[in-house]
C-alpha cells in the first residue's frame, strides 16, 4: 500500500496526535476475520469472535460510540445518516459495518487492518473543516460540510484560519508526512481536534477547493459557501 496512505490509518497517526484527538480503542482483525466483514458475515462463530472483543473494548467510553475502520468509515449507512453512527451495542457496531460498501469494499482492498472505537460527539457541522497542509505548512482550509451557507462562518473565519494555521505551525513536525489532508473540529473552546487524517491529493476529496489543481506555494485562506445570491427585477425565462 502507498507509504502516503498507511500513514493516514488511525492507529498509525493516533499516538502523534492523541492530546489533540478523541480517545480511540483499537480492535485489530486477523485476516479471516476482515473476510467476514467483506462478506457480510454477522452470525457465525468468526463474526461473534469480533463482536465480544469489540465489545471490550466499547465498554471502556460510557453511553453512545462511534466504530469504524483504520481508514473508512460507515458513512454510507442509514444509521450515520439518522445518527450520525452512534451505537450503543457492539452487534450493532458490527451490523452496520458489515452493512456499509464502502467499509466492504475497503476490507475487499486490503484496507482493513483494525476496528477503531471512540466516544460519540454530535458535532456542529459548521464547526467541521479540512486543512490542506503542503511542506508542513497550512495552505487553505474548506468548510467539510457543502450543504449550505453558515453567515455565522463569515463573523470567524480570519480567527479559524489564525488558529489553524497557528496549530500547524506548533505541530508540523509531529505530522507523519508534510503533505497531509486533516479533517478537524473546533470546539465552543476554539481547541481543535483532529477526527481524520487523509493523503494529499486524489482520491481526497478538495471540497470547496473544487480542484486539485492549484498554487500549493501561497495561501488560500479558509473557502466558504458564500450567501446565496438573490435576483430581483424582471425576469424572462425561455426554454
Amino acid at each position: 500500500m502507498d507509504a502516503h496512505l498507511e500513514h493516514c490509518r488511525i492507529q498509525n497517526w493516533y499516538p502523534r496526535l492523541s492530546v489533540y484527538s478523541l480517545p480511540t480503542n483499537f480492535v485489530f482483525l486477523m485476516d479471516i476475520e476482515i473476510q467476514a466483514l467483506q462478506s457480510g458475515d454477522t452470525d457465525s462463530g468468526i463474526a461473534k469472535s469480533v463482536i465480544d472483543r469489540l465489545a471490550s473494548a466499547m465498554s471502556k467510553f460510557p453511553f453512545t460510540r462511534f466504530v469504524g475502520t483504520d481508514l473508512v468509515a460507515p458513512t454510507d449507512t442509514m444509521r450515520f445518516e439518522e445518527k450520525r453512527g452512534a451505537v450503543r451495542s457492539a452487534t450493532s457496531a458490527w451490523f452496520f459495518l458489515t452493512k456499509s460498501a464502502k467499509v466492504r469494499n475497503a476490507a475487499a482492498n486490503g484496507m482493513v487492518s483494525a476496528l477503531c472505537v471512540r466516544p460519540f460527539r454530535r458535532m456542529d457541522s459548521a464547526r467541521e473543516f479540512r486543512l490542506f497542509v503542503k511542506d508542513g505548512k497550512l495552505r487553505a482550509m474548506s468548510q467539510y460540510w457543502m450543504t449550505r451557507h453558515y453567515p455565522r462562518l463569515e463573523k470567524v473565519r480570519e480567527k479559524y484560519w489564525t488558529l489553524a494555521v497557528d496549530f500547524i505551525d506548533r505541530n508540523f513536525w509531529v505530522l507523519p508526512d508534510p503533505d497531509l489532508v486533516l479533517d478537524v473540529y473546533f470546539t465552543s473552546k476554539d481547541e481543535i481536534l483532529v477526527t481524520d487524517l487523509n493523503p494529499f491529493g486524489p482520491p481526497t476529496d478538495p471540497l470547496m477547493l473544487n480542484t486539485w489543481d492549484q498554487d500549493w506555494q501561497n495561501s488560500m485562506g479558509l473557502k466558504l459557501i458564500p450567501h446565496p445570491t438573490a435576483i430581483s427585477g424582471d425576469i424572462n425565462v425561455s426554454f
